[in-house]
Formats: structure tokens, sequence, C-alpha cells
């Protein structure tokens, strides 16, 4: 449960880090487990002849490589979640039945050949997107375990303030104890008045 939300908050963390440098409109989307997505790739660069959706900060995953011609090569793990709707380059994935493994970064990517440096060119699209999918175990947690900890936390608290109470007074009564009494200075000035009585 925690492992969720602790990967959860590191992924929002590290896209809105690279948000600024990396991908242009791009968006958040929350989802719940079950449900699905659909990723709008597009691209305004002409001869492109290939587009994959990478999943991954750096795109370390291909979910689905469309070439112009053939048909897409799907991920093993989207294998029957994944759906492609469109016509190259303006293209659709539509991703169902989510789980808690599908957060992550999606790009869309294309690839071209540059005619006038004869190598291939890599074009990020519109439409990446981050998708977060949240599990109801991580947003609603365990009433029960909650009031145990208030308790314990509180039990904790007291036992702290009562063994402070009783070190203060302990030590305030050995100090009394220990302190000698002291003496307080008289400036009182005797006199001896039986001479001034008789005359």
């Amino acid at each position: 449960m925690s492992a969720v939300c602790l990967r959860l908050i590191t992924t929002v963390s590290l896209f809105y880090t690279t948000l600024g440098k990396n991908v242009e409109n791009s968006t958040v989307v929350w989802r719940d487990v079950g449900g699905f997505i659909t990723i709008q790739c597009r691209t305004s660069e002409p001869g492109q002849i290939l587009m994959e959706l990478e999943k991954g900060l750096n795109g370390e995953f291909d979910v689905v490589v469309k070439d112009k011609s053939k048909e897409p090569t799907v991920a093993k793990e989207f294998k029957g979640r994944l759906q492609l709707h469109g016509v190259f380059p303006y293209l659709d994935i539509v991703i169902t039945n989510l789980t808690s493994d599908d957060t992550g970064l999606y790009w869309c990517i294309y690839k071209g050949f540059d005619a006038v440096s004869s190598s291939s060119k890599d074009t990020k699209g519109t439409g990446s997107v981050l998708l977060v999918v949240t599990d109801p175990q991580c947003e609603q947690p365990n009433r029960s375990i909650i009031l145990v900890t208030v308790v314990i936390s509180a039990m904790v608290l007291t036992v702290i303030l009562v063994v402070f109470l009783v070190w203060s007074i302990y030590k305030t009564k050995k100090f009394k104890a220990t302190m000698k009494p002291r003496r307080i200075p008289n400036n009182d000035v005797y006199e001896d008045m039986r001479g001034t009585i008789r005359h």
C-alpha cells in the first residue's frame, strides 16, 4: 500500500522536474485501477515513417511501435489491452484495464528520415502524458490502523510527561535537601542602654 503511494509521489515529482525541459503540451491524467486512457499522438512534422509510444522518464520501454504501412507491434504487457485508432501520423492509443504498474510517463516519439543530413530524425509528438493509476487502498487508509496509531502515540506522550514530572520533582527535592541553611547577615546594632538609665 505505501509502496504504491511512494511510487506515485516519485513519478509525479520526476515528471514536474522534467516537464519544462523535455515535453510540451503534456498533461497529468489520473485514472482508477481497471479504467482506461486515450493517448492522442500527433505531429506536425512531415515525412514521418514510424511512431513509438514509449514509457518511462527516458523512454526505456516501447509500449507500441506503429510503422506507416505495417501492423503495430505491441509489448506483451499491453497485448489485449491496447487499441490503435486513426490514420498515421494522427493516432489515438487506448489502453484499457489499467493497473498500478501502468503508472508512468508516456511519450509519443516519431521517427523520420532527414534528406539533408541523410540520417534518421526523432521528433517528440504532442500528446505525451503522465498517467497516474490510483489504487483505492492507497487513497483510503485503514481507519483502525490510524486509531491504534493515535492511541499508542497518546500513551507514549503521557508516559514521557509523567516521567519528566517525576524526575523534576525528585531533582527539586534532592536539591532542597542538599542545600545548607544560609545565615542571614544581621546589620542590627545592639546598644547597651543600661548605662544611660542611671544618672
